[in-house]
């Protein structure tokens, strides 16, 4: 994956701009190395794949450089993901990522596996950005280095829900292991 990622970085540089608020689309084909045992791409790589698709938008939006400039990065803190349709060996399909709105915290991203304009799998991904020197960049912060308003772009209410219910405590909390 780091080879492809490395590819997709580069091409993603020679692609047209984008504003943040737009649909990103990048291309991509099922190869070998994405399959699983029933001959399908396997459900991991979705998210690999999902990754690359997200820096396409940030490297085309010109914030991955304004990012990078201030030492922020972006982290998963969640993703969910529904499969309609299997991904079969060397198709084509594109990934569509836009993003879906913002919250006190996080950056909510929806992006889409789509064959021929027909949705394959959906998925919901809320992402946190740190600093590199330590702790966390606020969205307000985000927002500012970016350059975009985030004020008016909250994310629908089932992602609001839907954040609230898979969130684990924070890394200053107990999480302990117990099974109910």
């Amino acid at each position: 994956m780091i080879f492809r990622t490395l590819l997709h970085m580069l091409r993603s540089r020679l692609r047209p701009p984008l504003h943040a608020h737009d649909v990103g689309t990048v291309r991509f084909r099922v190869v070998p190395t994405d399959l699983d045992i029933l001959g399908h791409m396997n459900n991991g790589i979705y998210f690999s794949i999902m990754d690359l698709a997200r820096m396409d938008l940030l490297i085309r939006s010109g914030a991955w450089k304004k990012m990078r400039a201030r030492g922020f990065y972006p982290v998963m803190a969640s993703e969910t993901i529904t499969f309609r349709k299997s991904l079969q060996p060397w198709q084509r399909f594109n990934v569509e990522s836009r993003i879906a709105g913002y919250d006190a915290k996080a950056v909510y991203v929806e992006q889409r596996f789509v064959v021929d304009d027909e949705i394959f799998a959906s998925a919901m991904t809320r992402a946190r950005f740190l600093q590199k020197r330590g702790g966390v960049v606020s969205i307000a912060e985000l927002s500012e280095v970016v350059g975009v308003d985030v004020a008016t772009f909250a994310p629908p209410a089932w992602v609001a829900d839907w954040s609230a219910d898979v969130a684990l405590p924070n890394t200053q909390s107990p999480a302990p292991n117990i099974w109910s």
